[in-house]
This record gives structure tokens, C-alpha cells and sequence, in this order.
């Protein structure tokens, strides 16, 4: 029996195929968008890692994949986990941190995060010759009004900030101009995150830096809070609670 198009089975069956056509089809374009969107994060934090180590280039992916290695931390052993590049910079942090099974409240919340995630992103920068350049760690806190994010390259001796890159706050504009400012971010570095005990000491200092200063960082009048929640950010994130664990471990490795 010939198959009637024009009959309520043959408009139910055309209804279904155009249905599951238009189905596969979205779930196709979704699957593409969040591929994009991945690459799209990746990029932007390589490129976030490597001005933070000072490394300068036009192909960020060559030099990226030439020179860093990307680590996943777990912060309270300093051990890290055995994953892949691409599965490393694919971790949401952020996920991480408000998720109850794959984070913890902080006993000293100096950075005022409410939540710090079990693992963290670490890399490992090397120079043209293969030797250890710096060590990039994400970092972030509490400003005035937001939480600002960003990166913090520490030199091989494990204390000697290489560089910082601000990637993103909410505080207010035209005040706050500062934090992607080269000039001023250029003032931490060789600024140093530890005293001779071990304890993280680097302050932003109001009014300026004495010359000689070596853990104080020049404070931006009008920005006090933003500029001591950034302090709060580093002083937090490299002491006991923070990378303090993975430093240890790395010493003993050296």
C-alpha cells in the first residue's frame, strides 16, 4: 500500500523525522559552541599565564606548549594528579570552590573567598634552555566590591615574584584603572612573598614604599581596599592554606 503523505499517519511521521532532525541538529551546534568556549578559555589562559611569567610572543599557543607545564594540585598533600594538559586546563575552579565535596571553608579566611577549592591549577614556565623559569599560581580575594582574579609568577628560588596579571574584577571603574595598569603591576615584581621565617609578609603599602623595601608594593591613593584585598589575595594563597604544602614539596624535589 503506497504511503499517503497527506494523511494524519503521514503528517505524524513527518512531524517525528523533523523533530529528531532539528534535534540532532541543535545538539550538534551546542557541541561545536562548547568546544569553542573551551578553546576560548584555554587561550585566554595561557595567555594570562604567560604575561605573568614575562614571556613575550605573537603564536601564545607555540610558546605555551613549548615552555609551560600545566599542573593540578591537590593543596592540602602539595602532591600533584596525573591528568593530561587539556584536562588540566579544562578544571573549573570556580565549580570546585562552591561544590562541598571538592572544597573547604577556610579556618583563616584573610582573602574573604567563603570557599577554597581542594585542587588548584599550577604551572611550570622554563626558559629557551629548558631550565625552570618561574612558577605561575592563580590566585584570587576580595576587593571592595568584588572578588579579583589573577596570576602571580614566582622566580625559581620559590619567593622572588617574576610578575602579576590582573584577569578579572568587578571593583569600581576609573579607581581601580590601577590593577591593569603595566606600570604599577610592574612594581611587584622582584618584590619578595616570604621573611627569612617562611611567613608571607608582602604588603601593599599606603603612601609608598620605603626604597629598599623589598616585600612592600607601592598603595594607590583613593583604592586602599582594593589594593590591600589584592595583598590579602597573595598573602593567603601562599601561606598554609594556599600553595604552602606544593612549595614544601617542590623544595624537597630541588
Amino acid at each position: 500500500m503506497a504511503f499517503n503523505k497527506d494523511s494524519v499517519l503521514g503528517t505524524m511521521a513527518f512531524s517525528v523525522v523533523l523533530c529528531l532532525l532539528c534535534s540532532f541538529m541543535i545538539t550538534g551546534t551546542a557541541e561545536v559552541l562548547k568546544e569553542r568556549k573551551l578553546a576560548k578559555k584555554r587561550s585566554e589562559l595561557k595567555r594570562y599565564v604567560l604575561v605573568a611569567a614575562n614571556i613575550q610572543g605573537d603564536d601564545i599557543e607555540e610558546l605555551f606548549d613549548s615552555r609551560v607545564t600545566p599542573m593540578l594540585v591537590n593543596l592540602d598533600s602539595g602532591t600533584t594528579e596525573d591528568l593530561s594538559a587539556n584536562e588540566i586546563l579544562d578544571f573549573d575552579d570556580r565549580m570546585a570552590a562552591i561544590n562541598p565535596d571538592t572544597s573547604i571553608k577556610p579556618k583563616k579566611d584573610t582573602a574573604r573567598i567563603k570557599r577554597r577549592a581542594n585542587q588548584a591549577r599550577v604551572f611550570k614556565v622554563t626558559d629557551e634552555n629548558g631550565q625552570l623559569a618561574s612558577v605561575v599560581f592563580p590566585i584570587h580575594g576580595k576587593g571592595l566590591w568584588s572578588v579579583v582574579y589573577g596570576y602571580v609568577a614566582i622566580q625559581p628560588d620559590l619567593n622572588t615574584i617574576e610578575g602579576l596579571v590582573i584577569s578579572e574584577h568587578g571593583e569600581t571603574p576609573g579607581l581601580t584603572d590601577f590593577l591593569k595598569d603595566a606600570k604599577w603591576l610592574s612594581g611587584w615584581h622582584n618584590k619578595q612573598i616570604f621573611d627569612d621565617s617562611g611567613k608571607p609578609v608582602l604588603a601593599v603599602v599606603k603612601g609608598g614604599a620605603k626604597k629598599g623595601d623589598v616585600h612592600g608594593v607601592d598603595g594607590v591613593s583613593g583604592a586602599t581596599k582594593t589594593a590591600r584585598g589584592l595583598q590579602k589575595a597573595v598573602t593567603f594563597w601562599f601561606g598554609p592554606e594556599g600553595y604552602q604544602n606544593f612549595l614544601n614539596t617542590i623544595k624537597k624535589e630541588a
